[in-house]
């Protein structure tokens, strides 16, 4: 896909700043950006955020669903989120509040949490919540909602209509774009210098709740005629590296390059739900280049994902950006950098493979925060490459939580695992009864992570990761884990721990704490993180006959 538009954006401040012009777009990662700007940059198959010209990765965390509209229901969050050692908050910025009257726009919430974000020196990712947030339409305005001719909503298999907005009206789609359009240049205004602002999200966890699709006049005649074009093309030209289930469900028609949505690809919720899929795409997508064409931020769209409880489209919201219907994504909203899931569900790794098909960078704007969260984000970081990871509620989270444990590690070693992912030289992990080892090569070595074992006493679960320090040294960082290393180049096959070290990260220095041996170290046979704590350390490693 090639961008379609390039632009210039003026920069405000004391006086206006031109920037080079470029394109916005999942396409343009590559590619040249305004100096400061958050955005994204590909090394090999790895992406990152990009601010004030250096790597960022987003410590962060979203707030429930009304605490940010009201300032002065933020003042206590503000420290709160400091002593759980965030560097992100992610935040919702409502459609009814931005324009409570038609044409009218107010930005005043939006100053205040942009102000009282630099005073706690945090950074912050808005959500967009105008047309859908939960597959339902509760933060429009109220004058959207009451011209319900104008702006008409989807209709259900029995015929009745749901407070949804239609993804097919042409009405609709342009009041959101128009009033994103307004608060992106205000933002670029008010923060196009200091990059508070991170991130848009466009929209929450939408599609259609209660039914596979939108039933309405005008969705059943699109749903009866010609597939668009341009998704076909996409489908042609990619149809070798398609995900696994969009591509079987295409193969059943026998690939066809024409005809209507059960045509191409058969009756049934998995077509109405690929339906559904593009024509949300479509929608967000022109929300999305509204606001990219006043300043081009990344921006990203969130999954509410299937699971066992709910398998079926409808029961989860159909059409949302999940992992099966990625390619859909991909095709229907260039303007979106990347999409992202809301992992509430016990195998997070999976997702996390799920939704790194096909080079979507990975975020995950939603997820547990307990025990399970603070360990997962290791995961998500280290195996997976995630620009950042964000557990929900936080604001209801205690300031000791194990979470705050896990943030206070990453806040240590974040520039150094910035650059090991872009290396490709570092893994996360946890591991437990049902995965007890995990292993990755590199420095040249085998490395392999297994549950820590003290006289016996095994360890329940290990977390963290590993990466690599220069030849023969490694970093690691968690609880719980031992490390054993295995030869991969000529010369000697038995590898020792030669030294090991605790300590921390203090602006950015090694502060070297005791020096571990002896039980500590297994008498030198592995390099051990004790589960009763969460720790930094750092470890050498030789080879002998």
């Amino acid at each position: 896909m090639k961008s379609r538009t390039r632009f210039a954006v003026a920069m405000a401040g004391l006086s206006c700043i031109l920037l080079a012009p470029y394109a916005y777009g999942r396409d343009n990662q590559q590619g040249q950006s305004p100096e400061g700007v958050p955005h994204l940059v590909k090394h090999g198959n790895v992406t990152q955020l990009y601010v004030d010209g250096k790597p960022f990765l987003v410590i962060g965390g979203e707030l429930n669903n009304s605490t940010s509209s009201n300032l002065e229901s933020m003042k206590p969050i503000w420290q709160l989120v400091t002593d759980l050692n965030f560097n992100t908050v992610i935040t919702p910025l409502s459609w009814e509040l931005v324009e409570p009257t038609e044409g009218r726009f107010d930005f005043g919430l939006v100053d205040g949490l942009i102000k009282e974000a630099r005073q706690h020196n945090m950074r912050i990712v808005f959500l967009w919540l105008a047309s859908w947030k939960n597959g339902m339409s509760s933060y429009m305005p109220l004058w959207v909602k009451e011209q319900y001719r104008k702006y008409p909503r989807a209709k259900m298999k029995d015929g009745t209509t749901v407070e949804v907005l239609s993804t097919l009206s042409d009405a609709n789609r342009e009041a959101d774009a128009k009033a994103f359009s307004a608060l992106m240049k205000h933002i670029r205004n008010a923060d196009g210098i200091n990059h508070t602002v991170l991130m848009m999200q466009i929209e929450n966890e939408v599609g259609i709740l209660g039914d596979s699709r939108d039933r309405s006049e005008m969705a059943n005649s699109a749903f009866g005629a010609q597939v668009p074009k341009e998704l076909v093309e996409y489908l042609v030209t990619n149809k070798e590296k398609l995900v696994p289930e969009l591509k079987e469900r295409w193969g059943k028609s026998g690939f066809k390059t024409s005809g209507n949505w059960e045509e191409m690809f058969g009756a049934g919720e998995q077509c109405d739900e690929i339906f559904m899929a593009w024509n949300y795409a479509r929608y967000v997508n022109t929300v999305a280049a509204a606001g990219k064409k006043e300043y081009p931020i990344p921006m990203y769209a969130n999954a509410w994902l299937d699971q066992e409880c709910c398998p079926k489209p409808g029961s989860y919201p159909s059409g949302g950006p999940l992992a099966h219907v990625l390619d859909i994504w991909l095709a229907g909203a260039p303007a979106i950098d990347l999409l992202a899931p809301d992992i509430y569900v016990p195998e997070y790794e999976e997702r996390c493979r799920k939704f790194t098909q096909r080079g979507n960078p990975l975020f995950i704007p939603e997820m547990n925060s307990g025990e399970d969260g603070a360990r997962n984000v290791f995961i998500a970081i280290g195996s997976y490459n995630a620009i950042g990871v964000s557990p929900f509620g936080i604001d209801r989270m205690p300031s000791e939580s194990p979470l705050s444990k896990s943030y206070a590690i990453l806040k240590q070693i974040s520039p150094i695992v910035l650059e090991k992912q872009a290396k490709g030289e570092i893994v996360g992990f946890v591991v437990d009864e049902k995965r007890p080892v995990v292993t990755r090569e590199m420095g040249g070595y085998t490395v392999e992570v297994s549950l820590d074992e003290l006289f016996g006493n095994k360890a329940k679960v290990g977390y963290g990761l590993v990466m690599t320090d220069g030849p023969n040294k490694f970093i690691g960082a968690g609880s719980g884990f031992r490390v054993r290393f295995f030869s991969r180049t000529k010369g000697p096959e038995i590898v020792g721990i030669g030294n090991v070290d605790e300590g921390v990260f203090s602006d950015g220095s090694w502060v070297p704490g005791r020096r571990l041996n002896g039980d500590e170290n297994d008498q030198g046979r592995t390099w051990r993180f004790a589960s009763w704590k969460l720790g930094i350390e750092k470890c050498t490693v030789y080879k002998y006959e």
